[in-house]
């Protein structure tokens, strides 16, 4: 049997790396982008989606449509997430001053609400003995591990991220036998989420969007479904809550 992958934010570098890893090892994936994907030379069992508008409706629509059409998914990696915008001069906050009300939406409905969103619905689709779902999420997402501050928004819409999955995960595990859901931190990727914050990561410590595709496909083979949700980074490490 073939598994079934969706991968959510496919116009992005992780995820393009996973698109590819997964469509090489066998996986039908469908990839769902905001904008335009160029498909040029990409494998047969690639198939780009474009859902422009990633709200509660057209997220249903698009869940309900693979529904009707039989689709049963095996993995979901879920890839969105927003750090900064120069063009509307949003950047990680330093000091409580810098926290701006269009910053602090910004944050969360792209790295809170459009995940919880796809969570809600996916669970309709997904194989009941089967289950594994992912969001990138954040160290800066720990709130036991924070120790330095600033980074308001990003670190609260990561926490937020991070308590809804987990909760999903009761439930998930109530409906789809062994489901096992996942925050995973992929470090420092060389993409264009990280670019302005890369200046002080040492060379060894910035990675490359294939290497932490490879390390979540990797973890994932690995990791306990008896425990229905789990936080680890890029080495596999438990990161605390």
């Amino acid at each position: 049997m073939t598994t079934k992958t969706l991968i959510v934010g496919a116009s992005g570098g992780i995820a393009s790396a996973l698109i590819h890893q997964c469509a090489s090892r066998g996986d039908d994936v469908i990839a769902v982008t905001r904008g335009s994907v160029s498909t040029d030379g990409s494998a047969s069992n690639i198939t780009y989606v474009q859902l422009a508008e990633q709200d509660d409706k057209h997220i249903a629509s698009f869940i309900e449509q693979l529904r009707e059409d039989g689709v049963v998914l095996n993995t979901v990696i879920i890839t969105t997430g927003f750090l900064h915008d120069e063009n509307k001069k949003i950047h990680p906050e330093k000091r409580l001053e810098d926290v701006r009300e269009d910053a602090l939406e910004t944050y969360f409905a792209v790295n809170t609400i459009i995940p919880s969103l796809w969570i809600k619905h996916l669970v309709n689709v997904m194989d009941k003995n089967d289950a594994t779902l992912v969001c990138l999420s954040a160290r800066v997402g720990s709130i036991s591990d924070n120790g330095l501050g600033g980074w308001y928004g990003y670190r609260a819409s990561k926490a937020a991220l991070n308590m809804f999955v987990k909760t999903a995960s009761v439930e998930y595990q109530r409906r789809l036998k062994h489901a096992l859901l996942v925050c995973y931190h992929p470090g420092t990727v060389d993409t264009s989420l990280s670019k302005p914050f890369q200046k002080n990561v040492a060379a060894k410590k910035l990675f490359t969007p294939d290497f932490t595709a490879k390390q979540l496909l990797s973890h994932l083979s690995s990791l306990n479904r008896e425990q229905t949700c789990h936080f680890i980074d890029w080495d596999g490490q438990v990161v605390t809550w």
